[in-house]
């Protein structure tokens, strides 16, 4: 695990699921941790279950609210936009507003989250690592989850041009890809299967699953993992790159 001490981070949607397991692993590697999200109960609770982890409320899609994070955290060197929600419907059902919906949190807030990074850190930084992550909705197609892979699709977007702004810094910037977690947001959308397909939840976990070639879900830490060896040593040459965490599915 990489030495972090020194170091600030930031994590968006840092209350549940892969966020949480992103903000221990970023402190138990030394680094300073904020956690950013709507529920403070649920931020103070991660807060409280490691050291080095501050919690602060905001709403990623809101452009103001972005600026005053970034004014209370400072300029932090790792900044890991996480904050994101799923909502599946057919295209021909899905709505103006759902549509517009995951492309503010899904999208804008990545982008509002990394322009406010790369404006603190200034004109020629050091160091830094700006991570994204998306999901293999944005590097392939899903049914029933039009926008949420459109919006996935412009964060490698996002990444691939960014990387290319700060090549000649000490900035990377890069997506992580994983495939169906194993957290409270995959948990929603097995509920969402099993109430509109009659399934039992079991099978329609194993529908998941059965995305992998593995036959798994993929677990929060190994996506702390890969987020960690791209802030280790030897990680510099890693920039625009969309990383697949997702057991071997294309």
């Amino acid at each position: 695990m990489s030495d972090l001490a020194g170091r600030t981070a930031l994590v968006t949607g840092g209350g549940t699921g892969l966020g949480a397991d992103l903000a221990r692993g970023l402190a138990a590697a030394g680094a300073e941790v904020w956690i950013a999200g709507r529920t403070e109960a649920r931020l103070e609770e991660v807060a409280a279950s490691a050291a080095r982890i501050r919690p602060v409320v905001t709403d990623v899609t809101d452009e103001a609210r972005v600026a005053a994070l970034f004014d209370r955290v400072g300029a932090p060197e790792i900044v890991i936009a996480n904050a994101g929600a799923s909502e599946s419907a057919p295209l021909a059902r899905t709505g103006l507003e759902a549509w517009e919906r995951m492309l503010a949190v899904n999208l804008t807030g990545v982008f509002l989250t990394f322009r406010e990074a790369v404006r603190r850190l200034g004109k020629a930084p050091d160091w830094g690592r700006l991570i994204a992550v998306a999901s293999t909705a944005g590097l392939k197609g899903y049914p029933y989850v039009t926008a949420y892979a459109a919006a996935k699709h412009g964060v490698v977007g996002l990444v691939r041009a960014t990387a290319l702004e700060t090549a000649r810094s000490g900035v990377t910037v890069n997506a992580l890809c994983p495939g169906f977690l194993d957290t409270e947001m995959t948990g929603r959308s097995v509920a969402n299967i099993a109430d509109k397909t009659g399934m039992s939840a079991d099978a329609a976990r194993a529908s998941l699953e059965a995305m992998s070639p593995q036959r798994r879900l993929i677990r929060p830490e190994e996506v702390t993992a890969a987020a960690l060896w791209l802030c280790g040593p030897g990680s510099q040459g890693i920039t625009g790159q969309a990383i697949a965490i997702a057991g071997g599915e294309a």
